[in-house]
């Protein structure tokens, strides 16, 4: 099992050495009894090996044929496989039937007179042009086979009479093989069927082809002689046929361990095995949507085949399941699948909702698909499958369907419903801009064992320019319950922190790389026991940027826990480790704003009025005095103010009740208002008339906020 032998055209999983899998073995030797029935009865006749596409008839007439050439009967059938597809018209199909013949016939001296007359009847039969094609004469030969007609006894039926005698002589039959009438045109049909019926029909000549019924049928019908009429198709072949073959039905229990043994196969290949929520996602799978199409042997060998040629490099790097069920869909729907890369946002949850579809009914959903999937040329009677593959893949159909969906478990599992690894079943292989599981796994444990390593370097890298991708893929880990180097991460996060270049993503963008990594960075320190977490907190702080993310992640958790206060008045309430923590922050941050107190408040640069931003977040009772001491020192609080509040905010007021607490936070609003007491007092300018208008929106707000306090 092994090798399943996927990619050829023998019988599949179905060897003469293994188990008839199918019963073709069986049948073969039924089929071989009859032949030897039919030759005790009559000189020649023709049997008909009929069964439906895929089925298994090759399979059949293979075992047919390789028995009959090994027995060890002397006297036993000798074998000419004639493909009739290679010739158009009569002559060179008749030419071809008897070449086949004459080289089916031993080489022994006793076989030479049968094998000359077959010859002999060939030529004579044959136009000059053909039989020099045959028999490879040249032109001094063409003209002695010209000669030899005019003069000699070498009429067609006098060369019949000699071929059928030296064929009574030889004493053994001949059995012509011919596969796949069904594919063949009216025409050449029809000059097959008058070669076997007529010009062929010799002593010790047995013929056994093979065709679809309802193909051959509808074939026949388009031919002149027969016309548009099944029954006088049906009455032609009687004419042409002695004996019909049907194959055994192929049952559901047939199928059913076929399946079983190509997934095997395919398994064992690529070293992979089924977990237990695998094998019931396939089951399910397999018995509501697939079961009803893998009904030959040929569609499940064919299905088998592209997931075996296709999984390659994927293993271990998609669902298994979801593999199989998109590869069903490429094979057997490939204009449905075509579509899943084109609504790619949608299935994936991605896209910005029209309008028109928020309050969609889940019904319409499901209709808009079908017209989509109808238009695709899926079949009315495979509708309901492809639908329901489909919503075992994508949440938004699962979810249409009336079905519980988990985002997070589809991504978990690598599903292609997530955006994150959608891409990998699109291009059957792991795109240059993603990274395998087994380097991301590898770049994980450089990381714990503290052992620099290119995969950890790559990891690093997408941490800075893929973001937000990269801190899901680490979340999914550890929702999984994977163990995380999470010191390391902290620190790799606090480092890359100023670096990134991910572009926004989400819904109106609203998903920043910053975001994204202080999501993650909040909870990968929740991993960690608390009296751990200050070290951590301010080694991360030893860069600037790194010390705005500590500071981003400490507030975070303060707030997760309740203990989070912008003056600390609720100080008794807090946990050792966060006032440990606030204060080994702080201390870095003043560290890193110390080259800015030595310059005026407006040439604060960008990172280090973040750095004052992130402060009030820690100590903000030293932050505060700090800047207040900077004012003392010449800082102009108005030109502060200017810096730290952007000028874009329209149509936002330039502050807010959430930056007036902040800045009551960062600097006090007392303070600030004793600061800026005459200009507050100062009769109001209008901002738009002022040559400095943001610096005079901002005096204008704070004067609001002075005569409205909240």
């Amino acid at each position: 099992m092994a090798d399943a032998h996927f990619f050829n055209d023998e019988p599949f999983l179905d060897h003469e050495e293994g188990p008839d899998l199918l019963g073709h073995g069986q049948y073969a030797q039924h089929v071989i009894s009859l032949l030897d029935r039919v030759r005790a009865q009559t000189e020649t006749g023709v049997l008909a090996l009929i069964g439906p596409w895929g089925s298994g008839k090759s399979s059949v007439l293979g075992k047919v044929t390789r028995r009959l050439q090994e027995s060890e009967n002397g006297e036993g059938w000798l074998i000419a496989e004639l493909n009739p597809w290679l010739y158009s018209d009569l002559e060179s199909l008749t030419l071809a039937l008897f070449s086949e013949i004459r080289e089916a016939l031993p080489k022994s001296e006793r076989w030479s007179e049968a094998r000359e007359k077959i010859g002999g009847f060939g030529q004579a039969i044959s136009p000059l042009g053909k039989v020099t094609a045959l028999f490879g004469l040249d032109s001094e030969g063409l003209v002695q086979e010209v000669s030899n007609r005019i003069s000699g006894d070498t009429s067609a039926s006098a060369a019949k009479r000699k071929a059928e005698e030296a064929l009574r002589k030889a004493g053994r039959p001949v059995l012509v093989v011919m596969d796949d009438l069904d594919r063949l045109t009216p025409e050449e049909l029809l000059v097959v069927f008058k070669l076997v019926r007529l010009v062929g029909h010799l002593p010790g000549v047995y013929y056994l082809i093979s065709f679809d019924e309802r193909t051959l049928l509808d074939v026949l019908q388009r031919s002149e002689l027969v016309g548009n009429s099944e029954s006088r198709a049906r009455d032609f072949l009687e004419k042409i046929i002695q004996v019909r073959l049907d194959l055994p039905a192929f049952r559901e229990r047939d199928a059913d361990i076929l399946v079983d043994r190509s997934l095997s196969a395919v398994l064992t290949s690529h070293s992979l095995a089924l977990t237990p929520g695998e094998q019931q996602r396939l089951a399910e799978a397999y018995h509501r949507h697939l079961q009803g199409r893998l009904r030959t042997p040929r569609a499940i060998k064919r299905f088998f085949g592209q997931v075996d040629a296709t999984l390659g490099q994927l293993t271990g790097n998609v669902d298994i399941v979801d593999f199989l069920i998109v590869t069903f869909l490429r094979t057997s729907e490939p204009r449905a699948y075509q579509l899943l890369w084109q609504h790619r946002a949608e299935l994936t949850g991605t896209s910005i909702d029209l309008p028109s579809r928020r309050d969609e009914r889940p019904e319409q959903g499901i209709e808009r698909w079908r017209t989509r999937l109808q238009e695709a040329g899926v079949a009315e009677q495979h509708m309901d499958s492809v639908i329901g593959l489909m919503g075992m893949l994508f949440m938004p159909i699962r979810q249409a369907l009336g079905y519980g969906a988990d985002t997070q478990a589809i991504a978990l599992r690598r599903g292609i419903g997530s955006i994150d690894y959608f891409d990998r079943y699109m291009v059957f292989g792991i795109p240059d801009d993603d990274l395998p599981e087994h380097t991301f796994d590898t770049a994980l444990q450089q990381l714990a064992n503290g052992t620099p390593g290119t995969e950890a370097d790559e990891l690093l890298l997408r941490l800075r320019d893929d973001t937000q991708r990269i801190t899901r893929r680490i979340q999914y880990k550890r929702t999984a319950g994977t163990p995380l180097p999470a010191v390391a991460l902290l620190e790799a996060a606090a480092q890359q922190h100023g670096h990134l270049t991910a572009a926004p993503q989400g819904a109106f963008g609203l998903l920043t790389a910053d975001f994204a990594m202080s999501i993650l960075a909040t909870d990968l320190l929740t991993d960690l026991a608390e009296p751990d977490r200050p070290a951590v907190l301010k080694t991360m702080a030893d860069t600037a940027d790194g010390a705005v993310l500590a500071a981003r992640t400490l507030q975070r958790i303060t707030r997760r826990d309740g203990s989070d206060s912008p003056d600390h008045t609720q100080a008794s309430a807090t946990p050792a480790w966060i006032g440990e923590a606030r204060s080994g922050i702080s201390h870095e941050i003043s560290q890193h704003l110390a080259p800015a107190a030595h310059r005026p408040a407006d040439q604060l640069t960008e990172p280090e009025r973040t750095l004052l931003w992130a402060w009030r977040h820690t100590e903000s009772e030293v932050c505060r005095t700090w800047i207040n001491q900077r004012f003392d020192q010449g800082w102009d609080p108005l030109a502060l103010l200017a810096v730290l509040l952007p000028p874009d905010r329209a149509p936002f007021p330039v502050i807010d009740s959430d930056t007036l607490h902040s800045l009551d936070a960062l600097i006090g609003l007392d303070a600030l208002y004793s600061r800026l007491g005459p200009l507050l007092d100062a009769t109001a300018a209008d901002p738009d008339n002022s040559p400095d208008e943001h610096p005079a929106r901002i005096l204008q707000a704070l004067r609001e906020h002075r005569g409205n306090p909240q």
